[in-house]
């Protein structure tokens, strides 16, 4: 059994075949995904997926990628947190690759989410692009290790891998890894412990081999894990174990069927 811990399926591509990916999921032995909200306009249609289907769940969050949005208050994601099916707080974090300029809205709402998380006592979803050492220094001064969480997609060095590990913190390796090219982040997922990694897809983007270019779904994520199994000298069997094992520890969460 395996859990896609990160992947949007109210994103167009997906949400439009959605019963082929349900099917897919259950073809390549993937029982539950967590929905993750971006926005939160598009919150309610990622909460409708959740509570469409049981092996579903969702988290609420803006991403860090969105400038003159509605901004969230703690207020607003606190009370959002509350729903059962609700069982993280992001996707939150910093991003300076694909924004430049004066960034000081972004880190406000990456230290919203924290207080938010801490408050509702859920996890956080971190997103962080070229900007590490503010990522680290912002849960640091927002004790963000209260609560814990998880950074996804991971593609940053063993440093900072382990400093968030430090932290209280998981590492999701999505298709990324079985890139040919993608050395370090091979490396990072060969080194860190195994009970602090997850693996995702963040379908629709980021297709694995042998499906690299395509639209990506939660049941890809089994290629995600056969290459850490790969990289580490351990049975796909024993990754899919321990990450489903670690996904359902940090988000506190009921298998359900």
């Amino acid at each position: 059994m395996l859990v896609d811990s990160h992947c949007h399926l109210d994103f167009p591509e997906l949400k439009a075949n959605l019963e082929a990916v349900k099917q897919s999921m259950q073809d390549y032995g993937v029982s539950h995904a967590l929905c993750v909200s971006v926005t939160l306009a598009e919150f309610p249609q990622v909460l409708a997926l959740a509570e469409q289907t049981s092996h579903f769940y969702a988290s609420v969050g803006v991403h860090p990628d969105y400038e003159n949005i509605e901004e969230p208050t703690v207020k607003t994601l606190v009370t959002l947190a509350q729903h059962p099916k609700v069982i993280a707080i992001g996707e939150t974090g910093l991003d300076y690759f694909r924004l430049t300029g004066d960034l000081t809205w972004q880190r406000t709402r990456f230290r919203t989410h924290i207080q938010a998380a801490i408050q509702s006592n859920k996890p956080l979803i971190i997103h962080t692009r070229n900007a590490a050492d503010d990522t680290l220094r912002l849960m640091r001064e927002e004790n963000a290790q209260k609560v814990g969480g998880v950074m996804h997609c991971f593609t940053e060095s063993l440093d900072v891998a382990m400093q968030a590990i430090d932290l209280g913190f998981y590492v999701s390796f999505s298709g990324i890894v079985t890139f040919k090219n993608a050395l370090s982040i091979k490396e990072v997922a060969k080194s860190i412990p195994l009970d602090r990694l997850l693996v995702e897809t963040d379908s629709p983007y980021l297709a694995p081999v042998p499906y690299r270019g395509k639209i990506n779904q939660p049941s890809y994520v089994k290629y995600v894990a056969e290459e850490i199994a790969r990289l580490r000298g351990i049975s796909f069997e024993e990754v899919a174990e321990a990450t489903t094992h670690n996904f359902f520890k940090l988000f506190n969460c009921p298998k359900l069927q």
